[in-house]
């Protein structure tokens, strides 16, 4: 069955018999997109003929400064919109662009993806290239690298990402091993994406942190979005690479509103923002916790420190440029995740921090993550197991002593 939903798919968009892609019927349809560099500068690069593969991504995300949206910097003109909102514009816009992506999962069809990311993509592609999946994570999982394998660049959404440790086989040892351990001849573009993280009383089973599981994985990239523009600038650029890439979403963070670009961009899946320039100590952090930093700082500065954001968004490779010359400058860092302490996000940044820049380090990395203990549904402990503003105000001031 799912070879020949794989036949289905190759056949509606032109594979021969050597599994290389037509790009006849695409050729001589050209699109370009503006790239907005930190320093505010513009400038307008042409991709290949729509079709082909785009190697070159951009390289200079949005610096955020204080009080403004990454959009209201890169661009004059654009358009509010919720963060799911964004996430469908971007993958909309690549399945436009190349005819080689498609979407599987469960109820991405018609139902529209259980927090709608994929509504109305049913209707416009079909069946074949938003294809519903029935509730078996291996099958689909390893279907979807499969179809990588054959040409496609297909989008596999896990309705919560606790759910994708059924398929972590596919993903570790199909996924992420199968461009080197075929010596190079399989490409594995794949993106694996869906929701996590602690929502409001949705159990343990649906409120687990599992970037620290998939990051061991050699091979593979993994990105966290925080903002409906990098959730569009992410979903473009994984959607664009060769290596597959899992992309983190936040349940509480899908109903954000902010106004994008209305011009195309695509951000770099290797670099960090800052969200907030700074002098006293930088704040590293990501995802939903990207917030509660963010309040923090306000209470930070009326008593009078200067905190440093960033918010890491790659979360496999770190950005290490981006990273190291704000400990140059700082000398203090606090790291803030959602992750568990044990085995984190947190303790691969600190030993990567520690590894390349102890000799800039007046204290100790302070690191303030989740509890160790499976999230309760209780709304009160719920909220105890997760880092709190006030506990990241008095983490910088002992930090700051």
């Amino acid at each position: 069955m799912a070879s020949l939903i794989i036949q289905r798919i190759g056949a509606a968009t032109s594979f021969d018999t050597n599994n290389n892609f037509d790009r006849r019927s695409l050729s001589g349809r050209k699109s370009g997109f503006l790239v907005v560099r930190s320093d505010g500068a513009k400038i307008t690069t042409g991709l290949k003929p729509i079709g082909s593969r785009t190697h070159h991504l951009v390289t200079n995300a949005v610096a955020t400064k204080p009080g403004n949206s990454a959009a209201s910097t890169a661009s004059k003109s654009g358009h509010e919109i919720l963060l799911f909102d964004a996430l469908r514009e971007g993958l909309e816009e690549e399945m436009d662009r190349d005819a080689r992506v498609c979407v599987m999962g469960e109820d991405v069809g018609h139902y529209g993806g259980s927090y709608k990311v994929t509504k109305g993509l049913a209707p416009k592609y079909g069946d074949l290239r938003v294809l519903d999946t029935p509730i078996a994570e291996n099958a689909f999982t390893g279907m979807g690298i499969g179809a990588a394998m054959t040409g496609l660049r297909p989008i596999i959404e896990g309705m919560n990402m606790g759910f994708l440790l059924l398929a972590f086989n596919q993903i570790s040892n199909n996924c992420g091993m199968l461009h080197y351990t075929s010596g190079g001849q399989f490409k594995i573009p794949v993106v694996i994406r869906g929701p996590g993280g602690v929502g409001r009383q949705l159990g343990a089973e649906h409120s687990q942190r599992l970037e620290s599981y998939f990051q061991s994985i050699p091979g593979i990239q993994m990105v966290a979005c925080s903002t409906p523009y990098n959730a569009k600038g992410l979903m473009k650029a994984a959607i664009r690479s060769d290596n597959p890439v899992i992309l983190f979403e936040h349940v509480l963070l899908y109903n954000l509103k902010e106004t994008i670009p209305d011009e195309e961009y695509v951000l770099n899946l290797e670099e960090a923002e800052m969200v907030r320039p700074g002098q006293h100590v930088t704040i590293l952090t990501y995802s939903r916790m990207r917030y509660h930093v963010m309040q923090a700082a306000k209470t930070l500065v009326n008593k009078g420190y200067d905190p440093e954001v960033i918010d890491i968004r790659s979360l496999k490779p770190f950005d290490l440029h981006m990273i190291g010359n704000s400990v140059k400058k700082t000398h203090r860092v606090l790291i803030v995740e959602e992750c568990m302490r044990t085995g984190g996000i947190g303790a691969s940044l600190t030993a990567a921090i520690n590894e390349n820049f102890q000799d800039y380090l007046d204290a100790p990395i302070v690191c303030l993550s989740s509890q160790d203990v499976p999230t309760p549904y209780a709304g009160t402990l719920e909220e105890w197991t997760v880092v709190q503003p006030p506990q990241i105000v008095a983490a910088v001031e002992q930090l700051c002593k």
